[in-house]
C-alpha cells in the first residue's frame, strides 16, 4: 500500500511538472523586470567571462577617449615586453654561464685547480654584477612602474564599470513571487511525502 501511495504521489508530481513546463518559460521570463540596459550586450554571455572587461570593452566602443587610452596601454605593455626581453636574454645567458662554470668547477678533482677556478669565476661574476647593477636597478623601476600603471588602470576600469552594473541591477529588479510560489509547491510535495505510510 505504501508503495502504491508513493508511486501515485510521484506520478502526480511528474504530471504537474509536465503541465507546468509550458508555464515555466513564463515563470523564468517573469522572474525579473526586463528593461533595456545601455550595455545589454555585455550582460548576455557566459558566466566565466570577466564582466569588468566585458563592460569596459562596451564602454570603449562608445567613447573615443577611452579607446585611445586603452590603445596607449596596450602599446606600452607591448613595448615594455620587448624592451625587457632584450635585457633578460643577456642577463639570463650571463647568469647561466656563471652557474654552469661554478657547477663544472666543483667537479674538478685537483683541489688547487678547483680553488683557482672558483676564485676566477667569483671575481668575474662580482665584476659583472657591479657592471650591471644600474641596469638591474632600472629594470626594477620599469617593473614597478608597470605594476603601478596596471593597478591604476584596473581601478579605473572597475570605477567605470560600477555605474553600469548598478544600472543593470536597477533595470532588472528581481521579484520574489515566483520563488515563493515554487516553495509552496515544494512544501506541498514534502507534506505529501511525509504523510505516505
Amino acid at each position: 500500500m505504501k508503495k502504491i501511495l508513493f508511486a501515485s504521489a510521484l506520478a502526480l508530481s511528474i504530471l504537474s511538472c509536465k503541465q507546468n513546463e509550458s508555464g515555466n518559460a513564463t515563470v523564468a521570463e517573469n522572474a525579473v523586470d526586463d528593461t533595456d540596459s545601455s550595455l545589454k550586450g555585455s550582460f548576455e554571455s557566459g558566466r566565466n567571462e570577466n564582466m569588468i572587461d566585458k563592460i569596459y570593452s562596451e564602454l570603449i566602443k562608445k567613447d573615443k577617449n577611452l579607446k585611445e587610452l586603452d590603445e596607449k596601454l596596450v602599446n606600452l605593455n607591448e613595448e615594455n615586453r620587448k624592451v625587457l626581453a632584450t635585457y633578460e636574454d643577456i642577463l639570463y645567458k650571463s647568469e647561466s654561464f656563471y652557474q654552469d662554470a661554478h657547477f663544472q668547477a666543483t667537479n674538478v678533482k685537483d683541489s688547487l685547480l678547483k680553488q683557482q677556478l672558483e676564485k676566477e669565476i667569483k671575481i668575474s661574476s662580482d665584476n659583472y654584477n657591479q657592471k650591471i647593477s644600474k641596469v638591474k636597478e632600472l629594470i626594477n623601476k620599469v617593473n614597478t612602474n608597470n605594476d603601478h600603471i596596471t593597478n591604476l588602470y584596473t581601478a579605473f576600469k572597475i570605477r567605470k564599470a560600477l555605474p553600469e552594473i548598478e544600472k543593470y541591477q536597477n533595470a532588472h529588479p528581481m521579484k520574489t513571487d515566483n520563488l515563493e510560489s515554487f516553495i509552496k509547491k515544494q512544501d506541498q510535495l514534502l507534506s505529501e511525502l511525509k504523510n505516505i505510510k
